[in-house]
């Protein structure tokens, strides 16, 4: 028995991790139900998640079992006991599969529909009068980050160091705009100063991993922001900070590491994070006598002949079958327009 498929525009390349044939994760922490999306920019950022999916036994039998009117995942229709190719299955080999197809490469944007929010943009109104700015205490609190490097140095090491801030007219803006321009700065190599400084966040917040590059540089951002959390320990002695912080006690969007764009600014703006709806999909490698090799979006069009060596009997069922079910048209793979042009016994 011969299966012939036509198909145009069919997409062979899989944006969820996990496979097909097996049962979707549970629940749980971080986690909906289901498998992850890997076809945002960060995640294409591993070759490993830019997944290529040729047709295979497994698409073979997606189409049978579709073509006769089977609503269930494949794995759970071959748990099924009156599973219909139990003692078909077996008998289809790779051999028994022709795709002769015409492959092409198609930049493509897909839209993320899992809810992610871009890192760096914000909606609605900036809260400019929140207490945050606006008290006694917010001078001496963000003054911090606009301290020399020695100063913010200084500052760390001597619980008595003391320094009169100028600032401009504070609000959420000129923070976060402060924040990244201390990010841009190149990491240092510790001095023996630094290295006193490093030693004590690393002590007093030992929870935290305070990392070095490659090149055992030490990355400035951190200076700044873990000497953000020893002076909110120091003024907490004179001053109420609780409604300007979590119940963690942290500053929204800020670590002893660094910061977070999106969270920072939503605490202090009406609107909600900015969702991203989509981006390229596209993988950029470097190989060695290649330069830069550039992937995107395998599309294919063509004519796929399925041969399965069953008996004529069991091939004419089927072929009722397919027949009853009158599945016009269907996926190979994701996308596209495939249908049945003929079957042969």
């Amino acid at each position: 028995m011969q299966i012939i498929i036509e198909y145009e525009a069919s997409w062979r390349n899989s944006f969820l991790d996990g496979s097909n044939n097996e049962e979707l994760p549970p629940k749980g922490k971080g986690r909906k139900i289901g498998r992850n999306f890997i076809g945002s920019i960060q995640a294409l950022g591993k070759n490993t998640n830019f997944k290529y999916q040729p047709i295979s036994k497994d698409t073979i039998m997606g189409i049978l079992n579709r073509l006769i009117g089977e609503q269930r995942k494949l794995y759970q229709a071959r748990q099924a006991p009156d599973y219909y190719f139990k003692t078909i299955e077996p008998v289809l080999t790779e051999e028994d599969i022709k795709d002769n197809a015409i492959i092409t490469q198609e930049l493509i944007f897909i839209r993320n529909m899992s809810g992610n929010t871009d890192q760096n943009s914000f909606t609605g109104m900036i809260k400019s009068n929140d207490p945050a700015f606006n008290s006694d205490f917010s001078p001496q609190l963000w003054g911090i980050l606009f301290l020399s490097l020695d100063e913010v140095i200084q500052f760390i090491l001597n619980e008595d160091f003391q320094f009169t801030p100028s600032l401009p007219a504070l609000d959420p803006i000129v923070i976060i705009n402060r924040l990244e321009g201390l990010n841009k700065i190149k990491p240092i190599k510790l001095s023996e100063e630094s290295q006193k400084a490093f030693d004590h966040i690393q002590n007093r917040f030992s929870s935290t991993v305070f990392k070095l590059t490659t090149k055992e540089l030490f990355i400035l951002i951190s200076f700044y922001a873990s000497a953000l959390y020893i002076q909110i320990s120091r003024l907490q002695n004179q001053h109420a900070l609780t409604h300007i912080l979590t119940k963690q006690g942290n500053i929204s969007g800020i670590s002893k590491r660094g910061f977070t764009k999106k969270d920072f600014m939503d605490t202090y703006t009406t609107g909600e994070k900015k969702l991203i709806w989509g981006n390229p999909y596209i993988l950029k490698e470097k190989k060695k006598g290649e330069g830069e090799v550039v992937q995107s979006l395998t599309k294919a069009s063509g004519r796929l002949a399925i041969t399965l060596n069953i008996p004529k009997e069991q091939a004419r069922d089927l072929e009722q079958k397919i027949e009853d079910a009158g599945v016009s048209s269907f996926y190979i793979g994701k996308k596209g327009l495939a249908y049945v042009t003929d079957i042969r016994i």
